[in-house]
């Protein structure tokens, strides 16, 4: 899956990829939703953390990299018309740059917790 992330980041990032990438995050029971919650969260590792799938970035283009998941992320939901995920996805992104820009970045990861909750098959 991480490699599937890395290769859809697009060719630009292809000399940053790292052989080995980390462990995914999610678990398998968000299916077709397991993509695309892993990319937005490499994009968000991307912009406040440790990257699972690439090394050797220079600052700004971590951050445009980070974007260029969310969006790889949020485009293949958006396919689906499941406008609430979207929605839900989109306020995570935002919720986790609040949480980081009031000094409170550990607690972003129960926030991506309740999302990967909430977009589970069958959860609405």
């Amino acid at each position: 899956m991480l490699r599937e992330i890395s290769a859809g980041a697009g060719p630009s990032l292809a000399p940053y990829a790292v052989a080995e990438p980390g462990p995914q995050r999610f678990e398998p029971a968000l299916g077709e939703r397991l993509f695309v919650l892993e990319a937005v969260y490499e994009g968000y590792l991307l912009h406040y953390a440790d990257s699972r799938l690439f090394a050797g970035m220079d600052p700004d283009l971590r951050l445009l990299a980070g974007d260029a998941l969310y969006a790889l992320g949020l485009a293949r939901l958006a396919e689906s018309g499941d406008l609430p995920a979207v929605a839900e996805l989109s306020d995570l992104i935002a919720r986790s740059a609040q949480a980081h820009a009031e000094g409170r970045g550990q607690a972003a990861e129960a926030l991506w917790d309740a999302s990967a909750g909430a977009l589970e098959p069958g959860a609405r």
